[in-house]
């Protein structure tokens, strides 16, 4: 006799970054070429479960993240319109939610946390559902008008002034490396994702009260941060109240580095018609790419902190570059270190093969992708 193998949890069946609803994605973009069968994706949503919809639930997880997949699903025709409208409404409820938790907190004085505003956990992420599915509602502007708040500056207990989305808390999985909190500078759960956001609603003619000074700001404190040599222009991970993190050699990922750090800013500059970051954001992610140093540590395909995150945006930022040759000549070159690299042990989304494979089949010569799948994380 046999047992069967536990039900996975709502959560691990529900995540964007590791469970079906992300490797749905890679189902989905080769469903729309033709290359696989829409049954397959319908078998893999029908698996879900009853939706998460309370505090915990975000892009990545939950009613928010079925919606984006469903969205993607549903490019260029009237696929899932019926369940897409009854998760919108589920959404809009959820944002209004989470935006009075967090003005609260900021009323009562007290610092963020990566949970509220960040992409993967936060209004981050819930604003950049929003850009897509409802671009016009109420619910994004407010999110952006949040946004504005976050970027205002806040005083630490002793007095002195701290950036506004400074947090509490250390980074995850290093609870030693910033005693008293820190300010985040990367995409995933750094102040460079909402800076991303705001660039793109701002390039979508979508704009709030403040939203070009909270941009601004934004800007001001990553040139405050900024490091420059010999090897070119890169960013902390963090600043402390005991400084910045180390940058000798930095990892160069899409969620903590010096590439995502730089299409946030190209994003902003395109936004303000401002060539001249446009361009250092740019030199700086072709100095990052040259930089042998770096990219020997990525170790790994994945999306997250691996070389198909690094893949995919210098793709999108080659796509807005004032010169994209030599993104499309180190795209090429790529390839080789890309297959060199272990393959990952999972098939999920973030760290897994799925992301894996969108990230190289989308950067092979001539290919585009269908859908935007890579909108998740901040990059178009």
């Amino acid at each position: 006799m046999t047992t069967a193998p536990p039900a996975p949890h709502p959560a691990t069946r529900q995540s964007l970054a590791h469970g079906p609803l992300g490797t749905a994605l890679l189902d989905i973009e080769r469903a729309h070429r033709g290359l696989a069968d829409w049954h397959t994706v319908h078998q893999k949503l029908a698996v879900t479960g009853p939706l998460i919809d309370g505090d915990d639930a975000s892009l990545f997880l939950g009613a928010p993240a079925m919606a984006y997949v469903l969205h993607l699903a549903s490019v260029g025709t009237a696929r899932y319109a019926t369940a897409l409208r009854t998760l919108d409404d589920a959404v809009a409820a959820h944002t209004r939610r989470r935006l009075a938790a967090a003005h609260t907190r900021i009323d009562h004085g007290h610092y963020a946390a990566f949970a509220e505003y960040d992409l993967f956990r936060g209004l981050t992420g819930i604003g950049a559902l929003l850009l897509r599915r409802r671009p016009d509602g109420q619910e994004l502007r407010h999110v952006l008008e949040y946004l504005v708040r976050l970027t205002e500056p806040v005083s630490a207990p002793d007095g002195r002034p701290r950036p506004g989305w400074w947090v509490g808390h250390a980074p995850a999985g290093n609870q030693a490396a910033t005693p008293g909190g820190h300010a985040n500078a990367g995409l995933a759960h750094g102040i460079t994702g909402p800076l991303a956001l705001l660039a793109l609603a701002k390039r979508h003619g979508i704009t709030v009260d403040g939203h070009e000074q909270a941009m601004t700001r934004i800007l001001r404190w990553l040139d405050g941060i900024q490091q420059i040599d010999r090897n070119g222009t890169r960013w902390p991970r963090w600043v402390s109240s005991t400084g910045p993190a180390d940058t000798r050699t930095p990892v160069p990922s899409w969620c903590y580095g010096t590439p995502g750090i730089a299409r946030a800013q190209q994003l902003a500059a395109i936004a303000f018609g401002d060539d001249d970051r446009r361009r250092m954001a740019e030199r700086a992610l072709l100095y990052c790419l040259a930089d042998t140093r770096q990219l020997d540590r990525l170790s790994s395909r994945g999306l997250c902190h691996g070389l198909a995150g690094l893949i995919r945006t210098v793709q999108r930022v080659a796509q807005d570059a004032q010169d994209p040759g030599p993104f499309h000549t180190w795209l090429k070159e790529a390839h080789h270190r890309f297959l060199t690299v272990p393959a990952p042990h999972t098939p999920g989304f973030l760290n897994g093969t799925a992301g894996a494979a969108l990230a190289f089949g989308s950067a092979e010569p001539g290919a585009t992708s269908v859908t935007d799948w890579d909108a998740c994380l901040l990059l178009i």
